[in-house]
């Protein structure tokens, strides 16, 4: 079924929450401070990619709240706008429900997704 939901969620969108993701790891990998932040973009790229039978849990500390901190400025609230807002589209009808609901598990982890671990369900 995971399988099926992946295939649908690319189609239906996820392939620009992918892309936003990758992108913005892209353009925090140009400074050598950016680099971490870089590839924990991309661990939440391949998340966005298939969302379906991966969940999220939130583990933090202080040096995870500061950069939180720091990325929400910078790149979590662009990411949070366009995730929430294609959920709410989404969400219109009864069978982009289940999608709708990816897309904003998505949009939580744009405002913090640093301490996050992607595990599988």
């Amino acid at each position: 079924m995971s399988f099926l939901g992946n295939v649908l969620w690319f189609i239906c969108g996820g392939f620009i929450s992918a892309i936003m993701w990758f992108l913005a790891g892209i353009l925090w990998c140009i400074t050598i401070f950016g680099i971490p932040v870089g590839v924990q973009c991309f661990k939440m790229a391949s998340l966005s990619m298939c969302p379906f039978g991966r969940d999220v849990e939130y583990d933090g500390g202080a040096f995870s709240f500061i950069v939180n901190v720091i990325w929400f400025f910078v790149s979590g609230l662009e990411l949070f706008v366009v995730n929430f807002v294609i959920g709410l589209i989404l969400c219109i009808t009864v069978i982009g429900i289940p999608f709708g609901k990816q897309f904003f598990k998505i949009a939580k982890l744009s405002l913090c997704p640093f301490g996050a671990r992607i595990v599988e369900v």
